[in-house]
């Protein structure tokens, strides 16, 4: 069994197709997995929540998400976010809108959980320092755990009672093993890594073994489609940065 481990698409489409062709080139998988905030900042939310139920899938809930349809405050967002949110909440459809609310802040699927933030706070909660990742291990049950939310892919492993970080690189496999890991694949829409390319895990269940996959896509059609939507230039300019 082949899976695709995805974080926030964040309503960018071209990003979250770029994705898509690209599990089919290397062979399609048997199911995706998305860590939250499949809208939120990008010009098409709609369609991607439509792009994403074409497809056998398991998805969590995103502060974004939920944001979009009124179950987080927008108090805890920043301008440009919260801009995005509202406009977010004005483009979608009734039928779209259920998928986000029905959306669940954790799942546990055989060896995994599934957060968009941590296990601790599913929420709001950054999951980018062995600090962090220490508090959480105790959080959860299974031998491994997929957040998202920071936008960047970084991942480690319980060792000798505390967190280390495993490096995570395109092309280069991690063998999950008996030892406990917390792994986030970065965001498909909107990395934060300095790099602008699309961010995703192909995952391969016999080999047990999970591959980080940088896309590149066509940003500056998100970018027109941004500011052709009214939504803040900031959401645009940032896509080229990686940032």
């Amino acid at each position: 069994m082949r899976c695709a481990v995805l974080a926030d698409i964040h309503s960018n489409l071209e990003a979250f197709s770029a994705v898509l062709a690209d599990i089919e080139r290397k062979g399609e998988v048997d199911e995706l997995w998305c860590l939250g905030d499949v809208v939120g900042y990008g010009p098409d939310p709609g369609p991607c929540i439509d792009t994403l139920l074409r497809y056998k899938h398991v998805c969590v809930a995103g502060n974004h998400d939920l944001a979009s349809v009124g179950k987080v405050d927008t108090k805890y967002f920043n301008p440009h976010a919260a801009a995005a949110i509202a406009w977010t909440a004005r483009n979608l459809s009734d039928a779209q809108k259920q998928y986000l609310e029905e959306l669940p802040l954790k799942v546990e699927k055989g060896d995994f959980t599934f957060v968009h933030g941590s296990p601790m706070d599913p929420v709001f909660e950054y999951l980018i320092s062995g600090g962090i990742a220490d508090r959480n291990f105790p959080r959860f049950h299974t031998r491994y755990c997929l957040v998202g939310h920071s936008h960047q892919p970084v991942s480690f492993r319980e060792e000798n009672g505390g967190a280390v970080p495993v490096g995570l690189s395109p092309g280069i496999g991690i063998i999950l093993g008996d030892a406990r890991m917390i792994i986030n694949p970065g965001a498909v829409g909107q990395p934060r890594d300095g790099d602008p390319q699309a961010s995703y895990i192909l995952y391969d269940t016999e080999a047990s073994i999970m591959r980080l996959v940088r896309i590149p896509y066509d940003i500056e059609t998100t970018q027109n489609k941004i500011m052709k939507a009214g939504l803040p230039v900031h959401l645009a300019t940032r896509l080229k940065e990686g940032r």
